[in-house]
């Protein structure tokens, strides 16, 4: 090989490794794996299970805290539709038909909204359209039916944004919400099969 040649071949190779490295400096690291995300609003389900109807009733939703806020009318507006928790809309399934606020509904998985009053009943909405997130899509052509929810103010506040059912008395029970300051009663009934149907 000549001289030439020779050194023509080192200032390749000491080009080609200069760059690679080059290139291996400025490629950014692959960061690490992180943690699993938690949602700041974890999901809690309230269940009701009725024996002699045989009717399971289950509310999936999402848990948001107060977190030193003022919630209604604030963070959560008056008079408008609510998700009724966080993250996806709150969703209601019974195994068989109930009466909710004294309207009949169906067995199946709905979706479940509020719309916060001030000084008076909140309205239910039961709506068909389920797998939502929030209310941003909420369709009042699903609607199912509406009924009022009793609200009233208490002087110790809740932080964390429960819902759940009352103790099961006879053919009845109650969906309680409590968030803040605020407290939310809808009653539910259970209906009794007719033993003469098939």
């Amino acid at each position: 090989m000549s001289s030439f040649n020779f050194i023509t071949a080192i200032c390749l190779s000491c080009i080609t490794f200069i760059t690679a490295v080059g290139c291996q400096q400025d490629k950014p690291k692959k960061p690490e794996e992180p943690n699993p995300v938690r949602r700041k609003s974890p999901t809690a389900i309230a269940r009701a299970l009725h024996p002699e109807t045989n009717t399971y009733i289950k509310i999936t939703y999402g848990q948001p805290s107060k977190r030193g806020r003022d919630i209604f009318g604030n963070i959560v507006a008056y008079n408008e539709v609510w998700r009724t928790g966080a993250n996806e809309t709150t969703e209601i399934t019974t195994t068989e038909d109930i009466r909710i606020g004294g309207k009949e509904l169906e067995a199946g998985t709905y979706s479940f909204f509020t719309i916060p009053r001030k000084d008076s009943a909140w309205t239910i909405i039961i709506n068909s359209l389920v797998g939502q997130w929030g209310a941003f899509d909420y369709n009042k052509t699903y609607d199912v039916l509406r009924v009022e929810g009793n609200s009233r103010i208490k002087d110790k506040s809740t932080e964390i944004f429960t819902l759940q059912f009352s103790d099961i008395k006879d053919d009845s029970t109650n969906i309680v919400m409590e968030w803040d300051h605020t407290v939310v009663k809808v009653p539910i009934t259970f209906i009794e099969k007719d033993s003469t149907s098939p």
